[in-house]
């Protein structure tokens, strides 16, 4: 556990500060919430239509920026090596540096989202529904995205090739957490969508690290 503690700290401090970390990705996340009014129409009806969906869009590509330095940093310097034969193992190693991205970058994108939603136009009955559900996929995009970032690892180009494997998967969770949103909205059941986003999240928890792990594997030789 002590280890467990150890590598988390470590990676949380380096998922802060890695690439502007947290601030970087709310400023990306305001920047298109400010964004969606000067393209789609200032119209309250047309915003409110769209807040929900420009709000997870926004919440996915965010959680894009960092994922590049998740394993490079380490790769470069050598530290990946004595991790990988550290006391927690490589599966360990990558399942922790999800949760510590989550942590640095997720929880406080998960934050934003409700705002930036309310501000577009959404119904303030569901803001509380959307922190819950930006939490969940949030944690679903850490994992994802490490495993992405573990795939990428010490190609050229690394974050294009991030973004081409980790996007089509952030599609399944974008998709339940707006639907989930919407229905709420409109008084429909909305309990089946979060299910499905839970479910997906708990899946990638699973098995993102065990995949990751192979991959950092492969990358070390």
């Amino acid at each position: 556990m002590r280890a467990l503690s150890l590598l988390f700290r470590r990676e949380f401090g380096l998922a802060w500060g890695r690439g502007g970390g947290a601030i970087l990705a709310l400023a990306f996340f305001a920047s298109i919430t400010a964004l969606t009014p000067l393209t789609v129409g200032s119209e309250p009806e047309r915003l409110a239509a769209l807040a929900v969906g420009s709000s997870w869009l926004a919440l996915a590509l965010s959680s894009l920026l960092s994922l590049e330095r998740v394993f490079e940093r380490d790769f470069e310097d050598g530290a990946l090596d004595q991790l990988a034969i550290g006391p927690v193992g490589l599966v360990g190693v990558c399942a922790v540096k999800a949760l510590a991205q989550w942590v640095a970058v997720g929880l406080p994108l998960a934050v934003a989202a409700p705002i930036a939603a309310a501000a577009l136009g959404a119904p303030d009955a569901i803001l509380p529904l959307a922190l819950g559900a930006a939490m969940i996929g949030g944690l679903g995009f850490a994992f994802t995205g490490m495993m992405g970032a573990a795939l990428a690892l010490g190609s050229r180009r690394g974050g294009m090739l991030i973004a081409v494997i980790v996007l089509p998967l952030f599609a399944p969770p974008a998709i339940f957490g707006a639907g989930t949103l919407v229905a709420a909205s409109q008084g429909l059941p909305w309990v089946a969508g979060l299910a499905l986003m839970a479910a997906w999240t708990l899946f990638s928890a699973a098995i993102s690290p065990m995949v990751a792990a192979f991959s950092v594997r492969d990358a070390l030789g």
